[in-house]
C-alpha cells in the first residue's frame, strides 16, 4: 500500500500566505506539544519571511523561536525554507555566510532544509546542499515550477538529476503560485519518479482552486509527501487542508499514519486563532478567497497579500487590476523567472510602479538592476535585450556566479559587532538584515535594563 505523509505549514506557509506570517510564538506554542503527536512527516516553521518578520514586527529573535519550537517538539521533524544562496534575504550572500547559516539552523533544531533558487539556477544551491548534507540534516532539492516556453519537463527532470548528484536526499516541487493543475502535476511526478529514485514531495496552494485535485492526482503518480495545512489556516493563498486530504486519501486505499484525534484538537485550537486575526484586520477575506485568474497572471500567494499591501500604503487599490495585468508582462522582459522570493518582489514592485508611474521602467529598483546585471544568477530565458539596455545603460551583465566575486563576510562581521552581537546567530541576524537585526538588539538591550532597574526599585 503506497504511503503518504504530510509536512504540515500552519507555522511557516499557511500563516506566511494569508496573513504576511505575523503568527507570534505565544500565539501557537499551547498547543505545539500535541502537533508533536499528529505523525507528520514534519512540521514547516522557519525560514521564509519568518526570519525577517520577527525581528521586524515581532520584536522576536528567529532563533530563540526554534529553539522553543524544538524543545516542545521532541519528536517532530522540523523544516525550514531557505534560499540557497541568498539565504533568507533578497541579495546573495558569500559562501562562508551560507555555510555558517545552514551550520547553526541545524544545531540550533532544525532537521530539514528545503532549498530554493527563484531562477532555478542550480549553481547557486549547490553551496547550501553540500552544508545540510555535511551537517547530517535532510537537503530537500526543490524546483521553483512555474510555466513558460522555456519550463519544460524535460528542463525540470535535467534540474532533478543535477539535485540528486548534489545530495539532495529528496525532491520537492515548489509550486507558489498555486498553477499547476492535476496533469501537469501527474507528468512532472512521473518523469521525476521515472528520472531518479528519491522521495518527492509536493507542495502547492489552494489561490486557483486547483490544490486538492493537484495534489490527488500527484500521489497517484507516486509522490511520497505532500504540504498540507491545518484546516482553520488552509485554502485561499494557504495549502489545502491536512485533514481534508487524510480523510480522501484513505478512502482511496492510501496508508496515512496521521491521529485524526490529533489532527482535530489541533484544528480547534487554531480557529478561534484564526478568527482573532479577521477580527482585527490582519488576515484579509481576499486571501481566503479562491482566484483563478492567477492561472495568466501567477501571482502567489504571498506575493499577493504584498502587491495589496504596497497598493493599500500608495492609496491605489483601485489598480490592482492593472498591476496584476502588468506582471505577466515584467516577468516575460526578464526572462520568465519564476515567482517567489524575491523575484516575486522584484517583478511586482516592478509591475506597479510601472502602472504608478505611467511609464513601463522609468524607475526601477536596485533589485532589478542587480538582476539584470546577474546578481541572481542565470536566467531561465534570456532578458529582453531592449529592456536590459534600458536598465543598464552600457554596463555589461556578469558571466559566472555572482558569488565567486564575494568576499568572505561571517567572521569581518563578527569582528565589528563585537559586544552588540551575544552569538554567531546574532551575527547571522545582523548579515541577514543589519538594519532590523539592530534595532532588535537595541530593544532586548532596553527591555532587560528595564528588568534589572525593575529589580533593584523592589529590592
Amino acid at each position: 500500500m503506497h504511503k503518504v505523509q504530510f509536512v504540515e505549514t500552519v507555522l511557516r506557509d499557511a500563516n506566511q500566505s494569508l496573513m504576511a506570517t505575523r503568527l507570534p510564538y505565544d500565539k501557537f506554542e499551547p498547543i505545539l506539544e500535541t502537533m508533536d503527536k499528529a505523525g507528520y512527516y514534519s512540521v514547516e516553521c522557519w525560514g521564509g519571511a519568518t526570519f525577517d518578520v520577527c525581528l521586524r514586527y515581532l520584536n522576536e529573535d528567529p532563533w530563540e523561536r526554534l529553539r522553543k519550537i524544538r524543545a516542545h517538539m521532541p519528536n517532530t521533524k522540523l523544516q525550514m525554507l531557505l534560499r540557497g544562496q541568498n539565504i533568507l534575504g533578497y541579495k546573495h550572500y558569500p559562501d562562508d555566510v551560507v555555510r555558517k547559516f545552514v551550520q547553526h539552523a541545524v544545531k540550533n533544531g532544525i532537521d530539514i532544509i528545503r532549498i530554493f533558487d527563484a531562477l532555478n539556477d542550480t549553481d547557486n544551491l549547490k553551496v547550501a546542499v553540500e552544508e545540510t548534507v555535511k551537517c547530517g540534516a535532510i537537503a530537500s532539492g526543490a524546483i521553483s515550477y512555474t510555466t513558460s516556453p522555456v519550463h519544460t519537463l524535460e528542463n525540470y527532470v535535467k534540474m532533478v538529476k543535477e539535485l540528486k548528484a548534489m545530495g539532495c536526499a529528496t525532491i520537492c516541487i515548489k509550486d507558489m503560485a498555486g498553477i499547476m493543475g492535476p496533469q501537469e502535476a501527474y507528468d512532472l511526478v512521473s518523469a521525476i519518479k521515472d528520472a531518479v529514485d528519491l522521495p518527492v514531495d509536493v507542495h502547492t496552494h489552494c489561490t486557483t482552486g486547483l490544490a486538492f485535485m493537484t495534489l490527488l492526482k500527484s500521489v497517484e503518480a507516486g509522490a511520497d509527501i505532500i504540504d498540507t495545512a491545518t484546516p482553520p489556516f488552509s485554502g485561499g493563498t494557504s495549502q489545502a487542508s491536512t485533514d481534508t486530504l487524510a480523510y480522501a486519501l484513505r478512502q482511496l486505499g492510501y496508508q496515512v499514519d496521521l491521529d485524526d484525534a490529533v489532527l482535530k484538537e489541533v484544528a480547534d485550537y487554531f480557529k478561534p486563532v484564526r478568527d482573532g486575526f479577521i477580527a482585527d484586520g490582519t488576515l484579509m477575506p481576499k486571501s481566503m478567497a479562491t482566484d483563478t485568474q492567477c492561472l495568466t497572471y501567477q501571482v502567489p500567494g504571498g506575493m499577493l497579500s504584498n502587491l495589496l499591501s504596497q497598493l493599500k500604503t500608495m492609496n491605489a487599490l483601485d489598480r490592482l487590476d492593472e498591476a496584476l495585468a502588468e506582471t505577466p508582462k515584467v516577468r516575460k522582459d526578464l526572462g520568465y523567472p519564476p515567482l517567489v522570493t524575491p523575484t516575486s518582489q522584484m517583478v511586482g514592485v516592478q509591475a506597479v510602479t510601472n502602472v504608478l508611474q505611467g511609464e513601463r521602467y522609468k524607475k526601477v529598483s536596485n533589485e532589478v538592476k542587480a538582476y539584470c546585471r546577474g546578481e541572481y544568477g542565470r536566467t531561465p530565458a534570456p532578458i529582453d535585450p531592449d529592456v536590459q539596455k534600458l536598465i543598464l545603460g552600457d554596463e555589461k551583465p556578469l558571466t559566472g556566479r555572482y558569488a565567486d566575486t564575494l568576499p568572505p563576510a561571517f567572521e569581518k562581521t563578527k569582528a565589528e559587532l563585537g559586544d552588540t552581537a551575544r552569538s554567531d546567530e546574532d551575527v547571522l541576524s545582523y548579515i541577514a538584515f543589519p538594519q532590523l537585526a539592530e534595532a532588535f538588539f537595541e530593544k532586548r538591550q532596553a527591555a532587560e535594563d528595564n528588568v534589572v532597574k525593575y529589580a533593584i526599585e523592589e529590592m
